[in-house]
């Protein structure tokens, strides 16, 4: 602790863990460090302010430019992992280094005292995962998931609209993040660093996928794809069976210089769309199904009434609804749950079911077919 705040160390200070410092030495919460030198971000109505529960106490980089960086913000820097962990007051590791190095890192910073927060995906595998897991077991440490998106606004109105039925019963739901700028030229390219879209992506789409839906999913069928890049896949596409019968696509694309929808909800009295992270959205509700009735139109060489566009006045055409949340709520978990006064919000059998999750789509593409889930 550091004048009775948590001390969090940031090991791996590139483009995450260096928002991490930003967002944590300025108490903002954004995990952005900008190239024109600007920090962080207002605070809005119903953010913590982070400076008033946790504070930097430092960072570490292998990459002595990142520690030069870091020095340049004005962050204290280690000299090494080994020196973060003899420090008695460091409260928390945040592990951000490429995936491949997350299971060694967090295993030895509980074995040493401290507790960790993890950038995504967690680990490689659900294996290693248990494998974490146990230690947090016996060393009694805190092992927290930074799965932060469940935090974004587009989704927590999605969320909303799901769970109290503004469009009926959700039948069909697409959610992607389409792209045109390929794989980034870094360790994600690389497989054995845990590489690809859906390490990097689809392990978003799908933890808030799951969160959305309190449902077991019954199959699963994905297709990798490899447009701009051999060794890792660069996007796929994601079909989902629930319980129910409701049905999801999820989508990651790199080459696609047209976008479809962020988000695609179909419900029984309305559709709701979320074109872009720049679109507020908006949402078509029916009136009335007794007004089905429609004058048949021409399409290409033939006449159709079933896919005549509806009469505006049988239906509304409306914004979606506004929300007021915790922007930083996940780092000020973290923080409550390392001094025993709540339970995490993020769980790790949350995020090893995503793990599994994603192996079950590695397996399908694998062998060209769905398979069974839960």
């Amino acid at each position: 602790m550091i004048d009775g705040k948590v001390a969090v160390a940031v090991v791996g200070c590139g483009g995450m863990g260096g928002g991490h410092a930003v967002a944590i030495s300025t108490g903002s919460g954004q995990a952005l460090w900008m190239t024109d030198g600007s920090k962080g971000r207002e605070l809005a109505p119903g953010d913590t302010d982070l400076k008033t529960k946790m504070v930097l106490a430092g960072t570490y980089d292998v990459k002595e430019e990142r520690q030069e960086w870091a020095r340049n913000q004005g962050f204290h820097t280690y000299d090494s992992f080994e020196q973060i962990l003899e420090d008695p007051q460091v409260d928390v590791v945040l592990v951000a280094t490429p995936n491949d190095s997350h299971k060694d890192l967090s295993i030895r910073a509980m074995q040493a005292g401290k507790n960790v927060l993890c950038e995504k995906p967690v680990m490689m595998n659900s294996k290693d995962l248990e494998d974490v897991l146990e230690v947090a077991k016996e060393t009694g440490k805190v092992f927290y998931p930074r799965q932060n998106r469940r935090w974004d606004k587009d989704y927590l109105i999605m969320k909303k609209l799901y769970e109290e039925k503004t469009l009926g019963d959700i039948f069909h739901i697409e959610s992607r993040y389409h792209g045109s700028r390929g794989i980034p030229g870094d360790w994600r390219g690389v497989k054995a660093q845990g590489g690809g879209m859906m390490f990097d992506w689809g392990v978003h789409l799908l933890d808030r996928l799951v969160m959305m839906i309190p449902e077991k999913i019954k199959t699963v069928y994905a297709k990798m794809t490899h447009v701009t890049n051999d060794e890792v896949d660069d996007g796929f596409i994601m079909q989902m069976t629930f319980e129910s019968g409701l049905t999801a696509t999820v989508e990651v694309g790199t080459c696609n210089f047209i976008t479809l929808p962020h988000w695609y909800l179909c419900g029984t009295k309305g559709t709701a769309e979320i074109k872009d992270f720049r679109d507020p959205g908006h949402m078509v509700i029916l009136r009335s199904w007794e007004d089905k009735d429609a004058t048949p139109i021409l399409m290409g060489e033939g006449l159709s009434k079933t896919m005549a566009p509806r009469n505006e006045d049988t239906m509304d055409d409306l914004p979606l609804p506004d929300i007021t949340y915790d922007r930083n709520q996940l780092y000020s978990n973290v923080c409550d749950v390392v001094q025993g006064k709540a339970e995490q919000i993020v769980k790790n059998e949350e995020a090893l079911r995503i793990l599994r999750l994603m192996e079950a789509a590695l397996e399908s593409d694998a062998k060209g077919v769905a398979v069974q889930f839960e």
